[in-house]
């Protein structure tokens, strides 16, 4: 393709798309040629049904030919986000758009919503293709598993220009409603082809957008306006109701609002949410519980890895009014036995994540008890993933962890395809500094299956599918025993 060929391309592709009507398509070449330096057009046919991942390919490849752009990832997102953004749709247009689609359903308008954003490459489809996903049965039920690789790293180039720009509190975080159309720069993403959706949660002004990195079907983000830290109260759990009552065909779920059993961005208050089905959403209530005065209120513990405290009811507020008392309650609790302690020379320890949905006509509040203690033996947190399993994960268990995704890091592509040749050929583990630090696990493997180049791979993710229902099992502060049930129920009791 040669650029006139590429910028007829991107019209028609953004007409097809509907991200411009055909009467914008003189307006939108015009756009595109202001942004690549070109005075004029010559007139050349598209010969084939590009991909738009070819199209952007070809424009950025020109820009860095003629100078507009530098040769690397982070520059060359920067760039291709404007190119986006010139065709898509303004903000006014979206909103309206959608609430003309509300007013038939809730879900042909988060429908349209979600299509837009993944047409206008705001979430880049052609990056998610390449995440690793797949499926781990465990006594808890099936377990997701993926290896996100759709965030770009950035390159040694855009690192060294961040370190020498001036440091901007604008916008505040990648969550403020003034990225909407930001340009962006080397150390904070461009978002010119980003539209956010305003919606009313407690009577206040926040917006719904989707995450560009799609960790499960339709993953959105719901952000408060004002820029104000992650808290978790009684108003959070009607906050998460107002919004399932608002699109009753998702779910929605708050990170807790302390450091390590938190989320990455305490400093915003937001949720995540999406039409998912998680295997915590799944797993049954165990053991049946009634709290005094909520005899109205369905209670139980659920059979989950982590301690996870059910509530049901079709009314909303009973609901709330319970969480609440049980937050409450589990802010102050200690029971030393248990090795939980409400707080340790002044610093809290116990939070709570909650989760939201409505599901065969009642409303379910999943209420996650986390502790972010730590110890000399497990100093990033007693309730996180213990050394062992650092060779696999040794992030934050969040939100979206808790109810059932694995979400590990980009490096595990490439080491479970070394540690597998390793495990078919024989080959010295510890000799390969890439994969060393599973010297151990595999071992275990070895000693535990029949390996064979056939086999060798689904081995490695049933084991990662394992490992990670393991984490989550040290997550709980409950232990999954006998004794650490009977713990969960003495501390159930205690809330009034």
């Amino acid at each position: 393709m040669n650029i006139y060929e590429t910028i007829k391309a991107l019209v028609q592709y953004a007409e097809n798309e509907k991200l411009i009507e055909k009467e914008d398509s003189a307006f939108a070449l015009n756009r595109l040629l202001e942004a690549l330096n070109l005075d004029s057009f010559e007139e050349a046919p598209v010969k084939s049904n590009y991909e738009l991942k070819d199209i952007l390919g070809a424009i950025l490849d020109y820009a860095c030919e003629n100078g507009l752009c530098e040769n690397s990832i982070v520059y060359r997102d920067l760039f291709d986000t404007k190119i986006m953004g010139t065709l898509t749709p303004r903000p006014s247009e979206v909103i309206r758009e959608f609430r003309s689609k509300y007013s038939e359903s809730p879900e042909a308008a988060t429908d349209y919503y979600y299509n837009l954003s993944r047409k206008s490459d705001y979430i880049r489809e052609y990056r998610i293709k390449n995440d690793m996903k797949w499926v781990t049965s465990t006594d808890y039920g099936d377990i997701d598993i993926t290896i996100n690789l759709s965030k770009p790293e950035k390159d040694p180039k855009a690192i060294a220009a961040a370190l020498t720009m001036k440091q901007s509190a604008y916008p505040k975080c990648q969550l403020c409603r003034e990225n909407e159309g930001y340009a962006g720069r080397v150390n904070h993403p461009a978002r010119q082809n980003h539209r956010i959706i305003p919606i009313q949660i407690n009577n206040t002004d926040w917006f719904l957008q989707y995450s560009p990195y799609v960790y499960y079907n339709e993953h959105c983000i719901v952000f408060n306006g004002e820029h104000t830290p992650m808290k978790i109260d009684k108003s959070v759990f009607g906050k998460l109701f107002d919004f399932v009552k608002l699109f009753p065909h998702y779910f929605v779920g708050s990170n807790a609002d302390l450091p390590i059993v938190g989320g990455s961005i305490l400093t915003h208050e937001h949720f995540q949410g999406g039409h998912y089905t998680f295997a915590m959403a799944k797993a049954p209530v165990e053991t049946e519980f009634k709290f005094e005065g909520f005899e109205d209120v369905e209670a139980g513990i659920v059979k989950w890895p982590m301690s996870v405290i059910r509530l049901r009811s079709d009314n909303t507020e009973k609901i709330c009014e319970l969480a609440d008392k049980i937050l409450t309650t589990w802010r102050a609790y200690t029971d030393k036995e248990a090795f939980i302690f409400a707080e340790t020379d002044g610093a809290p320890h116990n939070t709570i994540t909650p989760i939201a949905r409505f599901r065969n006509n009642a409303y379910e509040l999943d209420l996650v008890l986390r502790n972010n203690i730590t110890t000399e033996e497990c100093p990033l947190g007693y309730y996180h993933p213990h050394p062992e399993y650092h060779h696999i994960k040794k992030e934050n268990i969040g939100l979206i962890e808790v109810m059932g995704l694995a979400v590990l890091p980009a490096r595990l592509k490439e080491e479970m395809e070394i540690l597998k040749n390793a495990l078919i050929c024989g080959t010295d583990i510890s000799a390969d500094e890439r994969i060393e630090k599973h010297k151990e696990w595999a071992d275990m493997l070895k000693a535990k299956y029949e390996i064979t180049k056939e086999n060798a791979m689904d081995i490695l993710k049933k084991e990662i599918g394992i490992i990670f229902a393991a984490i989550l099992e040290q997550c709980g502060v409950f232990e999954r025993t006998e004794e650490g049930k009977a713990q969960f129920i003495k501390f159930m009791k205690t809330v009034r």
